[in-house]
C-alpha cells in the first residue's frame, strides 16, 4: 500500500511574529524576512509605527476614488443605455452597498497582517500561485489605468483647445484622432507618472487635498447643467426608454453586475491600503462612511446631469469632457476641466497603479520595485487601446466591466473562504516569504484554489455575449447553455469558488492548512507584545 508524501513542513526561521493586544499582528521592529526569492521592500509587513491611517484617511481615500469619471460615466451610461434616473440610482446603490461586505472582509487582513494583496494570495494560491490572481488583477488594472488617461488626456485636449483655438483643436488626425488629442494623452499620462514615483505617502496626500475640490467641482457642474435645463424638474422629468417591466429587469442585472465589477478590483487589493491602518475599526468605519455614501451622491450628480443634457441638447452625454465642452464660460469651463483632471489624477493613482505595482514586484521581487512596476502599469495601460474600450457605453459596461466582474468574482470567493471559514484569520506571516513552509503547497501551487478558480471563471464568464452584436462575444454567449449565468456574473464566479474552494479544502485538506484553523504557530514561533501604547 503506498500513501501520498507528507505536505511540506514549515521551515524553520528566527523570526517570531508578535500579536499586538489589538489583535493586529507583526514582525519584531526592525526585523524582515530574509532575502530572497520572495521578498523585497515593498512586499514586507508595514511595521507598527507605520501603520497610521485612520477612519479619515479612509474615508478621503473612498471620496477621491468615487468621485472620478470612470464612476460619473458608469452611472450616466445607464441613462444612456435606457434607463430613468430612479432605475440607474438603484443599480448604483445596490450595487456599491453588495460590494462593501466583500471590499471590508479582505481588508481585514491587510490591517491585520500588515501585508498587500499579492502577499495576502499566497495564503490560498501558494507562493507561486499567487501570482495568478496577481497578474490577472494588475492587467485589469492596467486597462482602468489606460482608459482613466485617456479622459484625461481629453481634458487636456479640450482645455488648451479653448486657449489656442481651432488650430490646435482641428489639427490633422492621426490614428483616427488629431494628433493635439495624442500628444494630450501623452503629457497626462506623464504627470501621473511623476506624482507616483513620490511614493504612497504622495498618493495619500494628493487624495486628501483633492477630494473635496472635486465635490465642489461636480456639485458646479449639476448647477450650471440646472440653469440650461430651466431648474431640477426638467432634469428629474426626463423619462426612460425603459419602463419597469421586463425590459427594464432585463438590462437591470447586467448593469448591476457592472457596478459591482467596476470595484471588482477594489475588492482583491484593498489590503494594499488598509496595510497601512491604525485599527481593524479605521478601516471598517472608514470604507463604511465613504464608499457607499460618496458613491450614491456622486452617481445622482452623473445621472441628473446626463438626464439634463437629454433634455437640453436632446442626447444623453455619458461622458463628462463632452458635457464640459457645451460650456461657453470660459472660467466655468477652465474650472470644470481642471475637477475632472483632478478627479481623474487621484482616482487613476489610487486605484490602478498602487495595486498592480504591487502585484509586478510580487512577480519578481529581486527585480521589480514598488515604482518599477508603476512604471510598467503605466505603458501597458497604454498597450491596451483604452480609447477602444470607452467609446461605446454598451462594450464598457456590459462587456468590460461585467467579464472582469466575474472574473475576479471568483478569486475574492477563494481569498474569503480561506481566510474566513478555513483559517478562521489565523495567518503565519514569516511562512509567507519562506520557500518549503506551510503555504508552499505542491512546488509553490495550491491545486485547489487553481481549481476552484478555474470553475468558477468559467461559470461567470463562459456564457458572456455581446446583445446586438455589440462587442467582442458572439450574441449567444461563447458557451450558450451558460448565457443565463452571465448576467450574474461576479455573484457566480464569487459564490461558486468559494463553495469549491471550500469543499476541496475539508474533504482533501492541506497540512498548513489544517495548522492554521486550530490555531497553530509556526515553527518560528509567535509572541504576545505587552498592552502600551505602541502596540495600538
Amino acid at each position: 500500500m503506498t500513501h501520498a508524501p507528507p505536505s511540506p513542513q514549515p521551515a524553520p526561521s528566527a523570526l517570531q511574529q508578535i500579536t499586538h493586544p489589538d489583535g493586529r499582528v507583526s514582525l519584531p521592529e526592525g526585523q524582515n524576512p530574509p532575502d530572497g526569492p520572495f521578498t523585497n521592500t515593498d512586499l514586507t509587513p508595514v511595521p507598527m509605527a507605520r501603520r497610521t491611517w485612520g477612519t479619515g484617511s479612509f474615508s478621503a481615500l473612498w471620496v477621491s476614488l468615487s468621485v472620478s469619471i470612470p464612476a460619473w460615466t458608469l452611472a450616466s451610461g445607464l441613462i444612456a443605455a435606457g434607463m430613468d434616473w430612479r432605475q440607474a440610482m438603484l443599480a448604483v446603490v445596490l450595487g456599491n452597498l453588495i460590494v462593501l461586505l466583500p471590499m471590508v472582509l479582505t481588508g481585514h487582513a491587510g490591517a491585520k497582517y500588515g501585508i498587500p494583496f499579492p502577499v495576502f494570495a499566497r495564503v490560498s494560491f501558494g507562493l507561486r500561485g499567487a501570482n495568478l490572481p496577481a497578474l490577472l488583477r494588475g492587467a485589469v488594472a492596467c486597462g482602468w489605468f489606460g482608459i482613466q488617461t485617456w479622459v484625461g488626456g481629453q481634458g487636456v485636449y479640450v482645455l488648451v483647445g479653448r486657449l489656442l483655438g481651432d488650430g490646435w483643436l482641428g489639427a490633422a488626425q492621426f490614428g483616427g484622432n488629431p494628433w493635439t488629442l495624442w500628444l494630450s494623452f501623452g503629457v497626462f499620462w506623464l504627470a501621473q507618472v511623476a506624482i507616483i514615483l513620490w511614493g504612497m505617502e504622495g498618493v495619500r496626500r494628493v487624495q486628501v487635498w483633492a477630494a473635496p475640490l472635486m465635490v465642489v467641482g461636480g456639485v458646479a457642474l449639476l448647477v450650471w447643467m440646472a440653469a440650461e435645463a430651466g431648474g431640477l424638474g426638467p432634469m428629474l422629468a426626463t423619462e426612460g426608454e425603459l419602463d419597469w417591466g421586463p425590459s427594464f429587469w432585463a438590462l437591470f442585472f447586467p448593469s448591476l453586475m457592472g457596478v459591482i465589477g467596476y470595484w471588482a478590483t477594489l475588492t482583491l487589493n484593498i489590503s494594499d491600503f488598509t496595510r497601512f491602518a491604525a485599527s481593524q475599526r479605521a478601516q471598517v468605519l472608514g470604507q463604511s462612511l465613504g464608499l457607499p455614501t460618496t458613491m450614491t451622491a456622486f452617481s445622482l450628480l452623473a445621472v441628473m446631469v446626463t438626464a439634463g443634457t437629454a433634455a437640453v441638447y436632446g442626447e444623453a452625454l455619458w461622458n463628462p469632457i463632452d458635457v464640459v465642452d457645451r460650456m461657453d464660460s470660459g472660467i466655468g469651463l477652465l474650472f470644470a476641466v481642471f475637477v475632472v483632471l483632478l478627479a481623474t489624477v487621484s482616482t487613476n493613482i489610487a486605484a490602478n497603479l498602487v495595486g498592480p505595482a504591487y502585484d509586478l514586484a510580487n512577480l519578481k521581487p529581486q527585480w521589480i520595485s514598488f515604482r518599477t512596476g508603476a512604471l510598467l502599469t503605466a505603458v501597458l495601460g497604454v498597450l491596451i487601446m483604452p480609447w477602444k474600450l470607452i467609446e461605446d457605453e454598451s462594450v464598457y459596461i456590459f462587456t468590460w466591466l461585467g467579464t472582469v466582474g466575474g472574473l475576479l468574482g471568483a478569486v475574492a470567493g477563494i481569498l474569503l473562504a480561506d481566510y474566513w471559514l478555513l483559517r478562521r484569520t489565523r495567518i503565519d506571516l514569516p511562512s509567507l516569504y519562506t520557500r518549503g513552509s506551510r503555504y508552499w503547497y505542491s512546488g509553490g501551487w495550491n491545486w485547489r484554489a487553481m481549481t476552484a478558480f478555474g470553475v468558477g471563471a468559467l461559470l461567470a464568464v463562459g456564457g458572456s455575449n455581446s446583445p446586438a452584436g455589440e462587442g467582442p462575444f458572439p450574441t449567444e454567449g461563447l458557451i450558450p447553455v451558460l448565457a443565463p449565468l452571465a448576467e450574474f456574473g461576479w455573484v457566480v464566479g464569487l459564490v461558486s469558488a468559494l463553495v469549491l474552494y471550500w469543499g476541496l479544502s475539508r474533504f482533501v485538506p492541506d497540512r498548513g492548512t489544517a495548522a492554521d484553523s486550530d490555531g497553530e504557530s509556526s515553527g518560528a514561533g509567535d509572541t504576545t507584545a505587552p498592552d502600551d501604547t505602541s502596540a495600538r
